[in-house]
């Protein structure tokens, strides 16, 4: 069955923003939000950060309460949650990886060496074990559970061109029954973020934050290009039930306040794109007026973990957020 996000973790794997990457344009920036975020999940849990050889990440590390260790690989990008390994466990037994295919969000962008690097962490031992699944594309950023069976994802990135086709939802469904433990599917035909390049990812709209609850971008201005996708998605939420049946209890993240780039083409900025620690919530933020209202909806769906804005406005100029760029690894089953 698939892990949720709040799973007990033992790390979380990244990749580190060099020129080979496509932060080339702001890329101390983007470092430094790197650093930013890797020093702060270092108060919480180890870090595995796979960067290029002879690359000198030793100090960020410094004074940390865990540990920080590297994998050395060539990669495309840093989109780690959605090239890192899948992880899932039947009925309390050892943990599996699964390694599914990454092509770029359907071949938009290079992903050659980002497809081969679970094999690296499986080599680097990182994952005991690693179960090819590179015939079918998923991405990690396209799926919620909350650990008992229920998949909260998109049609639009489910079924998006050169994903999985010829297949279609009930033959991808059925996919991920077998491979993913899968029994109950959530499925949200609306919603979507302008700039976003992975055909609306779950992760930008929707999140489990325990069995029961659901954070989620709401949008409650008429004259946002948002609006109606987002109060259509809004309804669609209000539709789902738990496993036993219950309403989820639904948690409104505010609409992030518009950001654009250079030539005036909006960006993705999401409060939803947050991260799941053992003690602790990182949601990102972007120095405005929306932030502090999202800190303080995240704290009513998190009100046992300290909740923590990492400023990401760096990552967004390359449309994604937090948690595109870091996925959990769970610890063993004991």
């Amino acid at each position: 069955m698939l892990l949720p996000e709040w799973y007990p973790q033992r790390g979380i794997l990244m990749a580190w923003p060099d020129q080979q990457t496509d932060w080339q344009e702001n890329l101390r920036e983007a470092q430094q939000c790197y650093e930013n975020i890797i020093q702060t999940v270092l108060s919480y849990t180890n870090v595995y950060l796979i960067c290029r050889k002879n690359q000198d990440v030793a100090h960020l590390a410094s004074d940390a309460a865990f540990q920080l260790f590297t994998i050395e690989a060539e990669y495309d990008d840093t989109w780690a949650r959605d090239f890192g390994p899948i992880a899932t466990q039947a009925n309390g037994e050892a943990i599996t990886y699964l390694d599914f295919g990454f092509n770029g969000w359907g071949q938009k962008f290079e992903a050659a060496n980002d497809n081969l690097l679970n094999v690296a962490l499986l080599k680097n031992k990182v994952v005991p074990n690693l179960s090819d699944r590179r015939q079918f594309i998923l991405e990690g950023g396209s799926i919620e559970t909350d650990g008992l069976g229920t998949l909260l994802s998109t049609t639009h990135c489910l079924l998006a061109p050169n994903r999985n086709q010829p297949m279609g939802l009930a033959e991808i469904e059925a996919y991920l029954r077998k491979s993913l433990g899968i029994n109950r599917f959530l499925w949200l035909t609306t919603g979507y973020l302008a700039g976003d390049d992975t055909d609306s990812h779950i992760d930008t709209l929707a999140r489990f934050c325990d069995e029961k609850t659901i954070a989620y971008v709401q949008c409650n201005d008429p004259k946002d290009e948002h609006y109606l996708a987002l109060q259509a998605m809004e309804q669609e939420l209000r539709q789902f039930s738990t496993a036993t049946g219950d309403p989820y209890t639904l948690v409104p993240l505010p609409m992030a306040t518009p950001a654009y780039d250079d030539v005036q083409q909006r960006l993705p900025a999401t409060y939803a794109n947050f991260l799941i620690l053992n003690e602790a919530v990182l949601m990102p933020t972007y120095g405005t007026s929306t932030d502090q209202q999202a800190i303080k909806q995240m704290k009513k769906a998190f009100p046992g973990k300290a909740v923590i804005g990492v400023n990401c406005s760096a990552l967004i100029k390359q449309h994604g957020s937090l948690h595109c760029i870091t996925m959990q690894l769970p610890q063993s089953a004991p």
